[in-house]
């Protein structure tokens, strides 16, 4: 097991705030190939740090977080998420994320959490899910999770 922790916060329609080493390798080299490159991906310039702006991008259909995020606090800053990129559950290899991890039915992971809380229908969860303004929910039961990492290797098979 790499950590643990509990999952404490459901989080709809968030802001993803990216890392400054996204900023750096992506979002920096987007903008000196196209001036739009911060508005056609839907983000903002929140200020500056260590010379690199704070770049976020907002809610919406095509936010890297997809529509509900996760959230177990943790020192590494990993988080479980919806992804607008629904066709990479379809691949054979699934290291496309920056580091997170990507859930394949969000809305059914989040009315699972949030089941115990009665004022969480699943009609304001899908209501919560396609709007644009971010909400954060504290779980009343934190839910807890284990985070491994393995692989399978090269698969050899004998005939």
């Amino acid at each position: 097991m790499v950590f643990s922790d509990r999952i404490k916060y459901v989080v709809f329609s968030p802001y993803w705030n990216l890392p400054m080493s996204i900023v750096k390798n992506e979002a920096l080299p987007g903008l000196e190939t196209n001036a739009d490159y911060i508005e056609d991906h839907n983000m903002d310039i929140r200020g500056e740090q260590n010379g690199l702006p704070i770049v976020r991008q907002r809610p919406g259909p095509r936010n890297a977080l997809g529509r509900v995020k996760f959230i177990f606090p943790n020192k590494y800053s990993i988080y479980l998420h919806d992804t607008p990129s629904r066709q990479l559950f379809h691949k054979t290899v699934r290291a496309f994320s920056h580091g997170c991890i990507r859930v394949e039915d969000p809305f059914a992971f989040a009315s699972n959490l949030l089941s115990p809380q009665k004022a969480w229908t699943s009609q304001r969860i899908k209501d919560a899910m396609s709007s644009n303004s971010e909400q954060w929910v504290t779980l009343d039961k934190p839910t807890p999770v284990y985070i491994t990492y393995s692989h399978a290797g090269q698969i050899q098979l004998e005939t």
